[in-house]
């Protein structure tokens, strides 16, 4: 029963995942125009993925020296509206990609609202990232001092030591993993992504993703898209393998006497935390509320309304919808049967819940082209992009899920069969109702993940198929000051369409926990 469980997505991640990545690995490796190891001898290749590394460096550095003195004042002063701004932070994970991206140009593109006009350069894409992952440094910072020894802190201090000696000596040392597994995920979404580098590092600084897509759509190189995805596969694996080795180290934690939070103290801490305040408004409120203020004049003259009601937007508004629909009921199949199996094989369940995030490591753009080399016939198909789709959101499904059963006390689901339920009885009436919270959670950031979904509409679906977030991507394309209008309004549309989605399913007021976000659309 319990492999008959883990038979279902065990076939869709082989079939979705791994054959794909078999076929790129037979494409890398044998094609003729350009060999395995021939691409570090071809400087602009070369180029490509040197700069992937370095913008994914250089994004996981400003997310660190910013998110680290935040989570202090976070995890150790507690003011008025401090559990709302850190629910708040959630937002990144939930807006679109490109939508982000459109946020980033409509504050620091060409005649952006802040009159600095960052376009052309490589700090665009920075900007970019930094908006999406800083979130991630920040929750696992707070997470991670909220763990560090009262005590022992205490004990320095005592000992004379300054706030910035007892960090240095006593916090950091603490944190230090915590903040590692949290920069592993940062590069590895800043390395894999696709979305922000497509529309904001444009073709001077595009990335090694957008060079595939570009190889692939544009020239029909297969061949050097195959050996270029290769290689990052193995950049992208390696940083996984890290992330994974780092999250062993911390799945035990020890326990400690943690610190309490205190009312902020003196002038100095209350400007601490203006100032907190005030960079978090900065980088993660700053590009959604520019998209807004951008679009405001569109919507006050009636343009956008124009743009809304217009036969092509209706369609890309009903396709979002009807495919991420049918993948959110796909995802959820999967997640469930994924979470549940890999909580009853007990030993083998720790490799097979590490399984789920395979679609998390295989970035879409790789995925996509996979599936385009492994099943030409296919290629143009609903069920095709209906799994593709799931099979990118329902690790969110599997994780929330599988980390709620490991949390429920085994003595309920035994009681309930003592007293002569069946399994399935047992599993709803007892197991669902007690994990149906993470469930709905899971589903919340599968559904905007879904929504905002974009590498793998550009690769496998047919012009009649347009999106929100391809239809967004083509009104970029093109010149004129009334397309970027319109471009402005379709990615309100989308952010309100996927906070909309995640508060139906999430439910307001709900409390937030950390989960890991797989933006690399």
């Amino acid at each position: 029963m319990r492999f008959a469980l883990s038979a279902l997505p065990l076939g869709f991640l082989l079939l979705l995942a791994v054959a794909p990545v078999a076929r790129l690995l037979a494409e890398g490796w044998g094609t003729a125009d350009l060999g395995f190891w021939a691409l570090w001898s071809d400087a602009y290749l070369r180029g490509r993925v040197l700069w992937s590394l370095a913008q994914a460096a250089l994004s996981t550095l400003a997310c660190l020296l910013i998110g680290v003195p935040l989570a202090w004042v976070f995890a150790r002063l507690d003011f008025p509206g401090r559990a709302l701004v850190l629910r708040a932070l959630m937002l990144p994970f939930v807006v679109p990609t490109l939508v982000a991206a459109m946020g980033v140009l409509a504050l620091f593109g060409p005649r952006g609202l802040l009159g600095i006009d960052g376009s052309g350069t490589p700090w665009l894409l920075i900007a970019g990232n930094v908006f999406f992952n800083l979130c991630l440094v920040v929750r696992a910072g707070v997470d991670a001092l909220e763990h560090v020894s009262a005590s022992r802190l205490a004990a320095a201090r005592t000992l004379g030591a300054t706030p910035w000696r007892a960090f240095r000596r006593v916090e950091w040392p603490a944190i230090r993993p915590w903040l590692a597994s949290a920069a592993c995920l940062v590069f590895l979404y800043c390395l894999s992504g696709f979305g922000l580098a497509l529309v904001l590092g444009g073709q001077r600084w595009a990335t090694a993703e957008v060079e595939i897509y570009t190889l692939v759509a544009h020239e029909l190189a297969l061949g050097q898209a195959g050996v270029l995805a290769v290689w990052m596969l193995l950049l992208n694996g390696a940083v996984a393998l890290a992330y994974a080795a780092i999250e062993q180290r911390l799945a035990t934690p020890a326990r400690a006497d943690t610190l309490a939070r205190r009312a902020p103290r003196g002038a100095r801490e209350w400007l601490a935390v203006a100032v907190a305040l005030g960079v978090l408004g900065l980088i993660a409120g700053a590009p959604l509320l520019a998209i807004a203020a951008r679009a405001w004049p569109a919507l006050a003259d009636g343009t956008a309304w124009a743009v809304l009601r217009e036969p092509i937007t209706l369609q890309a508004l009903l396709n979002t919808l009807r495919f991420s629909g049918m993948a959110l009921l796909l995802a959820l199949l999967m997640g469930v049967l994924h979470a549940v199996s890999a909580h009853a094989l007990r030993g083998w369940g720790v490799v097979w819940r590490a399984a789920a995030f395979l679609p998390f490591v295989v970035s879409p753009v790789t995925v996509a082209f996979g599936l385009l080399l492994l099943y030409p016939q296919w290629t143009a198909s609903l069920p095709l992009l209906v799994a593709a789709y799931a099979l990118v959101a329902y690790p969110f499904i599997t994780k929330a899920l599988a980390a709620a059963l490991d949390a429920l006390p085994p003595h309920l689901a035994q009681a309930a069969a003592t007293l002569g339920a069946s399994p399935v009885r047992v599993f709803t009436r007892v197991t669902l109702p007690l994990v149906w919270p993470a469930l709905r959670r899971g589903s919340a950031f599968a559904a905007a993940t879904m929504l905002g979904e974009f590498a793998v509409s550009l690769f496998l679906s047919r012009p009649e198929w347009v999106t929100l977030t391809t239809l967004i991507h083509q009104r970029l394309g093109r010149p004129r000051e009334a397309n970027l209008q319109a471009a402005l309004v379709l990615a309100a549309l989308l952010m309100a369409l996927a906070l909309a989605a995640f508060l139906l399913i999430d439910g307001v007021g709900r409390r937030h926990h950390h989960h890991h976000h797989a933006r690399t659309a």
